[in-house]
């Protein structure tokens, strides 16, 4: 192809323009007429520009490209600009070299771009601020494709977005040597613009800018005949390369088996052997990296992701109400079943693969021919046929995740390692660049990861001041202590693994039965869907954590890093050297070395440093022996691994036992060498600015800290909300003027609020999220989090003091106490209650904040709306903004369970502005106290509602879910407005209060949301009389003011898998109590109604869900290591269930459609036709599917019942036949999904 295109070029080629100073007079032309000489030899200035679209604002207004970005492929370029008086070519290949370093398209554009042209100037367009991977590989592409000759010809052009950005262009190259070298293999030549192009005197400086560099290069421009020169050499390089390839065509087709990090002998040859240039062909090393390289560009392709390494992946792109994913789209497939914590999110489908066909069917190897030999086992057995072109077609699991990773932004790729982390899997800690191979350590995205754990000792040993119990065991007193921090931050063991050449054992394996047997932390060979065809792993360093929860069982006693180096450290310089430096215990896997191996020195280093080392032999079968002070080794061959496991671990245990050096994930940041995410300019900026905010609250006391910079959301805000219940709810006599009375006061209120003004807390933060780009702000906020987590950390100071009192309650209560002291100890534990309750500082009391200073401005209208330099009237599309970027929004404040209407009405105001008049569903929860509400909606949307260990939700937070465009159509809605609210039956409220806070929240709730989802916890619905009762009184005031909302019964922690069958008897209690409670609600609200579906349409059967044993435990809390093992058994089931909820949601939302009533505006849903009155309240709609699946299955299943119900047996003529019985209950299901 090459070969074919670069004759084309030379035959079609047009005479190359001769160089300017061969003419006389021209030599002596002084440089300031420079533009002269140029404008008389050339009439057109032609300039190439290549490099990333997203650095240009195309418009009507940008000078030098337009309105418009066309791919050079589509378009017919050069555009010709007039700028500045001189005629100027443009030709546009912005983001071409982005993955196509090895298509032929590029050769071919490139022939004909300089068949027609002569190039004055190739013009490296990037953004200040925004250096990408893409960007560093811009200069190597045109290298590749024009040749080293090109470098005089091209200038590096800035775009920024803000003027101030202009003038610090120099202080940027500083701070980033990769773009200072790659400004100096530019010779220094570069050029700043805007970013929208539209400024003439700047496109004029550019001008001249070129004509200087045209003058260096003695009037010469970029010709044919120097792309000829290079395409020979290209050419003769290929032709060698096709000859060496044919000659060594035995080892060509070897696989190599990346699963096992092992390599053929034939690549080992090629990797490790003679390594002798030649000028030629270059070293074998090379030719292997351009191999490797082809591959993991094609693995891009072949995931459709192709450009997504600059144009990176958002979070809005994948957190959207879709259909589910085929599995052949394997990128979206593993991206939904992580944000939904599905445990099989990172299996593969090769297994599936290459064991049936795409219609599901067994592949058969060898179909049967007629005069085939029926007996011939060798041509059964033994060929392979295709195989090998099979198994190279897969996609390695971990590549799909790897490749994910690489093209996600920061915050897409901190909410994959989360949701990773949540799932119990390892994470990357250092990642190579599949192309540039510069290490990156992504520390971003470890800052929202939280863990918890219980470490145990000895009570001989110092008392922590953390929480502790004591408890007795046969070797005495043991203190258990409960942690829970941000995993970034903690200092804990760590114990790196890594091998020295090719090992037949897995390391990963070993690893994952050290930390938990029955889960695969640290994907392996073994792991379905694994096989031979991993790119994109090889110096990956994963890791993971053992946490400890305080049973006699852990493995060990404190939080344990592990830390694993993919491929042979041998080759993975950097990672070694970070890894064994920072760990606690290095552990080694290695083959049998020969003293003169070149690997030798590398173990010699590692076996000289001072902390332990464990080294595991391949090739001997030895327990574990002590062969020097902290040194030991394990034989692997032939050994069972579940005694190799446990004698790592009690090695390993005993070795973190004494005193060694910790390990802190910020800590890494401190060796160079390797980039860190956190050093993006946006990131750096969100740091300071959110330092600055909480480095005024720094050394003020806890408790005062909302009082002193949050002061309109205190005693002011509460004292106008109860006084606003009050005037909506009067007593006794004069109400009138008591009404008055009340307004008054409440006004009065306001405008103290109002005097309070802006506190330089608030002031700076308005500030702060004015003045940032939208990526700068969400920077912001989450720096602002967890800055105000790890400050309120403290607050476990109160949460012990809490502790001790409520211990010591406990025992008066069990002495009878009657001295009295126990009503003073209630009070003393109010008190700190009270404390901690002020304490609790975060973004969510930030914007309420905001809103009451927004609602006081409203409120009072005396001075302008305007609080020195800031319009109050901005503060709603601010807030605005935020919800429709992702974050959750106060709806009721959980403090005084009162909606800020006012406040809450101009932000939806303000978001309907900006999105348009787009159609809404409201999906509500409701629910006792810390039954998983948060959790089941993360997992139903891939949502982050905070959850957290004993830190229950309060008041109610909305957040948007976008609803993709294949899915409108079926549903009829463009988002979906998820409210998540505070649990019912709070311990905060005692007796009659919670009943009554309770009825308040439940209507509020229901009347609110399309539809509610009623969720219980546990096994027996009797249980929910009480909240039954106050769900029934919420839907009959519905009734009352004429709102249809509807609801699902979701009913969770169902243990058994037959839980269905068994809780029929659950199902008929509920129904039971449903209609009781609704006879006594009614009777309190004056109201006729019989039995719940006198309230709303609602059958007992269908209207409740069942998920089967949740993984709450393992998401919320993380505590115990056993929580992995529960969740690999329950999310397979919980995922299954949680489906059905949403396909029975989602059709819910389609059902919802309008059916008018009888004589009436009104309109009821499709569903409750029999409500529409007149004729259609004798309407009884059946189906007739007397015939599907679905009732064969059903007489099968409960024929029992049946005939104990009717008296009768299915016998004789009435017998089921034999091929009822067949049928499952997916096929009754699908029966009757299809009929609908």
């Amino acid at each position: 192809m090459e070969s074919s295109q670069a004759e084309l070029f030379r035959e079609n080629s047009s005479a190359t323009l001769e160089p300017v100073d061969s003419h006389p007079e021209t030599e002596v032309a002084p440089k300031s007429s420079i533009c002269n000489i140029l404008s008389s030899s050339e009439s057109t200035v032609n300039v190439v520009l290549f490099g990333n679209s997203s650095a240009v604002c195309f418009g009507d207004e940008n000078i030098l490209l337009g309105k418009e970005h066309v791919h050079p492929e589509q378009d017919k370029f050069p555009r010709r600009r007039e700028i500045s008086g001189r005629d100027v070519s443009v030709i546009n290949i912005l983001d071409f070299y982005e993955g196509e370093m090895y298509l032929d398209p590029v050769e071919y554009i490139t022939g004909q771009l300089l068949n027609e042209n002569n190039i004055h100037s190739f013009i490296f367009v990037l953004q200040q601020r925004r250096f990408t991977d893409a960007d560093k590989r811009g200069i190597e592409w045109l290298q590749k494709t024009f040749g080293e000759s090109v470098l005089p010809f091209v200038m590096i052009l800035f775009t920024y977005e803000r003027e101030e950005d202009s003038d610090t262009i120099i202080d940027d190259l500083k701070k980033n040597p990769v773009l200072e070298q790659l400004l100096q293999k530019c010779g220094d030549r570069y050029h700043t613009c805007s970013k929208s192009m539209n400024n003439q005197s700047e496109m004029k400086t550019l001008l001249e800018k070129i004509d200087h560099m045209v003058s260096e290069n003695n009037q010469r421009c970029y010709t044919a005949e120097i792309y000829n020169t290079t395409s020979t050499q290209k050419e003769q390089l290929q032709d060698s390369k096709t000859q060496q390839t044919e000659d060594e065509a035995p080892g060509a087709n070897l696989t190599v088996d990346n699963s096992s990090d092992a390599k053929t002998e034939e690549q080992t040859k090629i990797i490790e052997g003679d390594k002798e240039e030649n000028p030629e062909h270059g070293t074998a090393e090379d030719r292997s990296q351009q191999f490797e390289e082809k591959q993991k560009t094609e693995l891009f392709i072949k995931l459709n992701l192709t450009g997504k390494l600059e144009q990176k992946m958002k979070i809005a792109d994948v957190l959207q109400i879709t259909k589910p994913s085929s599995e052949n789209d394997l990128v979206h497939t593993f991206l939904q079943r992580l944000l939904l914590m599905n445990y099989t999110a990172r299996c593969g489908e090769g297994s599936k693969i290459n064991q049936t066909h795409s219609d599901g069917k067994i592949k058969q190897t060898h179909p049967a021919a007629e005069n085939a030999d029926e007996n011939d086992v060798y041509n059964d057995l033994f060929t392979r046929e295709n195989e090998e072109a099979v198994q190279i077609s897969l996609v390695h699991p971990m590549d799909v995740q790897m490749a994910v990773f690489h093209c996600s932004d920061h915050f897409l790729r901190e909410l994959i390692v989360t949701k990773l982390s949540q799932c119990q899997y390892a994470v990357p800690l250092l990642v190579p660049n599949p192309f540039t191979r510069e290490i990156e350590f992504p520390l971003w995205t470890f800052r929202q990861i939280k863990k918890s754990w219980k470490t145990t000792d000895k009570i001989s040993n110092v008392i922590s001041k953390e929480k502790t119990t004591v408890t007795t065991d046969d070797d005495g007193l043991t203190k258990i202590t409960c942690n829970e921090k941000a995993i970034a931050t903690a200092d804990t063991p760590m114990v790196a693994f890594f091998r020295l050449g090719d090992v037949s054992s897995s390391k990963s394996q070993l690893i994952d039965s050290v930390i938990n047997k029955k889960h695969s932390t640290f994907f392996h060979r073994h792991c379905p869907g694994s096989n031979t065809n991993r790119l994109l792993m090889d110096g990956v360093v994963e890791i993971a954590w053992y946490l400890p929860s305080g049973k006699s069982t852990d493995h060990f006693t404190d939080c344990v890093a592990f830390c694993n180096l993919h491929g042979d450290a041998g080759t993975h310089e950097k990672q070694l050297e970070i890894l064994s430096e920072m760990s606690s215990v290095n552990v080694v896997f290695l083959p049998n070395l020969n003293k003169n191996d070149k690997r030798m020195a590398k173990l010699q280093k590692l076996y000289k440093l001072s902390k332990p080392m464990i080294c595991l032999l391949s090739e001997e079968s030895s327990h574990v022996t002590q062969t020097k002070a902290g040194k030991y080794k394990i034989g692997l061959k032939d050994r069972n691994q579940s005694d190799i496991s446990e004698e790592l671990t009690t090695t390993i245990r005993d070795l973190i036992s004494k005193p060694s050096v910790t390990f802190k994930l910020e800590n890494v940041a401190k060796h160079s060498g390797i980039q860190m995410d956190e050093e993006l300019e946006d990131c750096k900026r969100g740091r300071e600015a959110a330092k600055d905010l909480t480095n005024l609250l720094e050394g003020k006391d806890l408790s005062r800290n909302k009082e002193i910079h949050l002061p309109c959301q205190g005693r002011l805000w509460k004292n106008w909300c109860q006084m606003n219940k009050e005037l909506h709810k009067p007593q006794g006599y004069n109400i009138e003027l008591k009404k008055s009375k009340k307004q008054m006061e409440m006004k009065n209120l306001r405008e103290q609020q109002k005097a309070c003004g802006l506190r330089e807390f608030m002031k700076m933060f308005i500030e702060k999220l004015n003045s940032q780009t939208t990526d700068e702000m969400v920077f912001v906020l989450k720096w602002i989090t967890i800055f105000l987590d790890n400050y309120t950390a403290n607050i476990s100071s109160f949460r012990n003091e809490y502790y001790e009192k409520w211990s010591k309650i406990l025992n008066l209560k069990k002495s009878h106490d009657k001295s009295g002291q126990l009503e003073t100890e209630q009070a003393e534990l109010e008190k700190i209650s009270e404390k901690i309750n002020a304490a609790a500082f975060g973004l969510e009391h930030i914007l309420r904040e905001i809103g009451q200073i927004y609602e006081s401005n409203t409120c009072v209208q005396k001075n302008k709306k305007e609080i020195g330099k800031f319009n109050v009237s901005s503060l709603p599309r601010l807030v605005a903004d935020l919800m429709i970027s992702g974050f959750p929004l106060e709806l009721m404040d959980g403090d005084t369970a009162h909606v800020p209407q006012i406040w809450v009405s101009a932000v939806l105001d303000e978001v309907r502005n900006k999105l348009g008049d787009q159609r809404v569903f409201v999906l509500s929860v409701l629910g006792i106290q810390s039954s998983g509400k948060s959790t089941m909606l993360n997992a139903m949307f891939g949502l982050q509602f905070s959850v957290s260990a004993g830190k229950c939700t309060r008041g109610a937070f909305m957040q948007l879910v976008k609803v993709s465009e294949e899915m409108k159509v079926e549903l009829k809605f463009d988002y979906i407005l998820v409210i998540d609210t505070e649990g019912l039956r709070a311990p905060v409220l005692a007796g009659m209060s919670t009943r009554h806070h309770d009825n308040e929240l439940a209507t509020f709730v229901i009347g609110l949301g399309n539809m509610t989802l009623i969720n219980i916890f546990g096994e027996n619905p009797t249980e929910m009389q009480d909240i039954l009762q106050i769900v029934v009184q919420a839907f009959l005031r519905m009734k009352k003011v004429r709102l249809n909302p509807s609801c699902m019964f979701v009913h969770q922690n169902v243990g058994d898998i037959t839980a269905g069958e068994k809780n029929m008897e659950g199902r008929r209690c509920l129904q039971e109590k449903l209609d009781e409670m609704t006879k006594l609600a009614a009777k309190e609200e004056a109201c006729d109604a019989e039995c719940f579906s006198d309230i709303i349409t609602f059958d007992v059967q269908c209207d409740v869900s069942k998920l089967e044993q949740p993984i709450l435990q393992a998401v919320c809390k993380q505590t115990a290591i056993d929580v992995a093992a529960d969740m690999k058994d329950s999310s397979r089931a919980f995922s299954s269930n949680k489906s059905n909820l949403e396909k029975h949601i989602l059709k819910s939302l389609a059902e919802e459609e309008d059916f008018e009533k009888v004589d009436s505006d009104e309109s009821v849903p499709f569903k409750q036709y029999r409500s529409a009155g007149g004729v259609y309240a004798k309407w009884n709609i059946t189906p007739d599917c007397s015939e599907l699946p679905y009732w064969k299955w059903f007489v099968c299943k409960f024929q029992k019942d049946l005939e104990n119900f009717y008296g009768k047996k299915f016998q004789g003529l009435g017998e089921i036949p034999g091929e009822w019985k067949m049928y499952t209950k997916e096929d009754a299901i699908e029966s009757l999904n299809s009929y609908i």
